[in-house]
């Protein structure tokens, strides 16, 4: 049954980018809250930050940090959940881990609540939280494939740098002033921090996001391939993706192009299976040109589609336009949103 005095939950990665959307959306949402635990690096520890008119300090994340926690909320890198996800699980807490950590782990369900809900029953202590830019694609893709079928999806992607963390949005700001200013700029972090070679993101589209893998797609690439398959149950569905990044801060946007199982439909149909779908705002009104667009989805909780066409020489072919806030639908509000689930379900 739910629980109405609240809840024990601990954020983990409390001081970046996705751990503070988390903490903001638990607040906006008045999930019901009786102790909240912030958790960082020892780098972060000690900061303090508002939640509910109370200041909390954050703390180290240690294995007892977890002892009394009933939902833990992780977004602090794949090698912290790694470490300390099961460990949050043995003193009880059911963990949403928002890393690629336990993805693709045959026992831990990847959940996206618009799609896949009642996948969330079968959790052994661990939910997975898909990648930001599967997320919406999915939520767009879901009442189509209900009603019509699915046999193949082609999705090229314009990420936010912002999906790197905010040490890569300032590196965009920084970039952008540089350059207008005729200065010179080392970049430091985009593609990939850790990767050899890095490039300018001000003025430019990087088409890696994430490392290379040896099929020459990279690991966002495949994340998307593999991540789609498994919330949708169809191992057997043709996915493809180009991941780019672009110079926009926040809301990344993806060109989908899929194929339908059924004949003969009109862009209309596509349209109309949309528009109520939960999740989904329908802004599609191309003769006034409304359509979505990152600067207008930052903020808002809704995967926003338009520009859906049928594709000229494919009778089960159509293109569309997704939109979406990659740190909130992308990220915290998907992990909240599965909390939430959680006691809809009544599983906790």
């Amino acid at each position: 049954m739910a629980n109405t005095a609240g809840y024990h939950v601990a954020v983990v990665g409390a001081t970046g980018a996705v751990g503070q959307q988390m903490i903001q959306t638990l607040a906006n949402r008045n999930f019901p809250i009786k102790k909240l635990t912030l958790l960082s690096s020892s780098r972060s520890a000690g900061k303090k930050i508002m939640f509910g008119g109370e200041e909390i300090t954050v703390q180290e994340a240690k294995p007892e940090s977890f002892e009394g926690v009933e939902i833990a909320l992780f977004s602090a890198g794949g090698s912290v959940s790694k470490k300390f996800a099961p460990e949050a699980v043995k003193r009880g807490a059911i963990v949403i881990d928002n890393t690629s950590a336990f993805r693709m782990d045959k026992d831990v369900p990847l959940v996206v609540p618009e799609v896949n809900e009642e996948d969330i029953k079968k959790h052994h202590g661990i939910i997975a939280n898909p990648n930001c830019s599967t997320i919406q694609m999915v939520v767009a893709l879901e009442p189509i494939r209900r009603q019509f079928g699915l046999n193949r999806v082609l999705v090229s992607t314009y990420q936010a740098v912002s999906g790197s963390g905010a040490a890569a949005v300032r590196e965009l700001q920084e970039q952008t002033k540089s350059l207008i200013n005729g200065e010179s700029y080392e970049p430091q972090i985009l593609p990939v921090k850790g990767d050899q070679k890095h490039y300018q993101i001000a003025f430019n589209a990087i088409p890696q996001i994430d490392v290379f893998t040896e099929n020459g797609f990279t690991f966002e690439e495949m994340k998307m391939i593999n991540e789609t398959k498994k919330i949708m149950h169809m191992p057997g569905l043709k996915v493809s993706a180009t991941c780019v990044r672009i110079p926009v801060a926040t809301g990344h946007s993806e060109s989908v192009y899929f194929e339908v199982e059924k004949d003969g439909l009109s862009a209309k149909q596509i349209q109309d299976a949309l528009v109520s779908a939960p999740g989904v705002v329908l802004e599609d009104r191309p003769e006034e040109q409304i359509y979505p667009m990152a600067v207008k989805a930052v903020g808002k909780m809704d995967t926003f589609v338009g520009r859906i066409r049928k594709d000229p020489d494919d009778s089960k072919g159509f293109h569309m336009w997704v939109v979406s806030d990659n740190l909130l639908k992308g990220a915290a509000w998907n992990s909240v949103q599965i909390a939430e689930s959680l006691m809809k379900l009544e599983l906790i």
